[in-house]
């Protein structure tokens, strides 16, 4: 087992399987830990039934690192961002207003995937490249620096020499810990349930969210399951609700979920088992260190709005790859984390302040509130330039 690299990855979530197959394809000799072997299967315990929508900067990505060709024909195309206020006395649509990709591009917004399957299809891609090493069920637990190299302690005891470690590994990011580097993180007292459902309308590829109190209902297109138009929901509430809503039979929950839907695609059906999620914003004070930079989760967390959070990631992705490809001699040194750091830092902050924005506007329960939310959606709607931007700004393009 080899005990130098040119990057360790440490997390194997959809960022750092993500970043293994980018970087592996670009040449990089990677090693890759997660103290976690990834569930690659949708209906056992511990798979993650969240799904994640790549927006159209992503695929170039995607298709770069050799992953497209194996997600294209499991992903689901979203051409419709639909916002739906449902702040009234009843939980039934008030104002429907339809983002359409076709405004600004012949593509769709992005493509939905489930995260299990994603795991699945990724690690294959890394089995193909034989410059990655994946090593699941293997974490990393202490790190030392120094202006050549860095020092990774794995959980089995070993150590890996590397150029440039990157800190894939989450909101609690052990690497991150080691590196010294401080977060400030914003609590909501809110969870998400999520889950997959089935519906007797199709969801014609829309992606719908709802508004009315204690955060968004996000129905996003899945591809048909046992015959029947299929959606991921990710339910946010305030945390002592979605308990409750976890909690509640299938039947229960079967109907307050379809209310909450406001039945824009008809009755709803559990497809799977009910998740939950804790929901915060998080960012790091540096998305660098001595040898280390920090991507994904690591680096940021945004509660689940407009699929802002693994898109945030692949922009960290990006920079770091092309910062690499541009200067590999100087992979891993004070010049590329700098520049990394510049590059990054402030969109970063824009987009966790707009989302948190976004978030407590939708938490809003007050409904003298509610109806200012409301009107502000149809005054941004009813303004073409700001709508175009608008969408613009939510896929990262100018």
């Amino acid at each position: 087992m080899k005990d130098s690299c040119d990057i360790l990855i440490s997390g194997g979530g959809i960022a750092g399987l993500t970043a293994a197959a980018a970087f592996g394809t670009a040449g990089f000799d990677v090693v890759c830990v997660d103290p976690a072997p990834p569930v690659t299967e949708r209906d056992v315990d511990g798979s993650d039934l969240r799904t994640t929508a790549f927006l159209q900067p992503a695929r170039g990505l995607l298709e770069q690192c050799g992953l497209w060709q194996r997600l294209a024909d499991h992903a689901s195309p979203l051409q419709i961002m639909r916002i739906v206020d449902a702040g009234g006395d009843v939980p039934e649509p008030r104002i429907i207003r339809d983002f359409n990709a076709s405004d600004i591009s012949d593509q769709p917004f992005g493509w939905n995937l489930p995260n299990w399957l994603l795991r699945r299809e990724m690690v294959a891609r890394l089995a193909e490249l034989p410059n990655v090493d994946f090593r699941p069920g293997t974490g990393t637990n202490g790190l030392f620096t120094r202006t050549a190299e860095a020092r990774v302690s794995l959980s089995d005891g070993s150590r890996i020499r590397c150029k440039l470690v990157v800190a894939a590994d989450g909101r609690a990011s052990p690497m991150r810990e080691a590196a010294g580097i401080n977060v400030h993180t914003t609590r909501y007292g809110q969870k998400a349930l999520a889950f997959a459902v089935t519906h007797p309308n199709p969801h014609q590829n829309i992606s719908t969210e709802i508004h009315r109190s204690g955060g968004p209902f996000t129905l996003v297109p899945l591809p048909d399951w046992q015959g029947q138009p299929s959606s991921a929901i990710v339910w946010m509430e305030r945390g002592p609700r979605a308990i409750e809503l976890l909690k509640a039979g299938p039947e229960e929950f079967e109907a307050l979920m379809t209310e909450r839907s406001c039945g824009v695609l008809g009755p709803l059906k559990l497809a799977s088992r009910r998740t939950i999620w804790p929901i915060i914003s998080q960012s790091a004070e540096r998305l660098s260190g001595e040898r280390i930079a920090l991507m994904a989760e690591a680096a940021h967390v945004v509660p689940p709005i407009g699929a802002q959070g693994l898109n945030m990631s692949l922009g960290d992705l990006r920079s770091l790859l092309d910062l690499a490809k541009a200067r590999p001699e100087g992979l891993g040194d004070v010049q590329m984390l700098n520049a990394y750091h510049k590059a990054r830092h402030t969109e970063i902050e824009v987009r966790v302040k707009g989302i948190d924005l976004l978030n407590r506007a939708s938490m809003i329960e007050a409904r003298p509130l509610r109806d200012a939310r409301a009107l502000g959606l149809n005054a941004l709607y009813s303004l073409p330039p700001v709508r175009k931007t608008l969408m613009q700004m939510g896929l990262g393009v100018r």
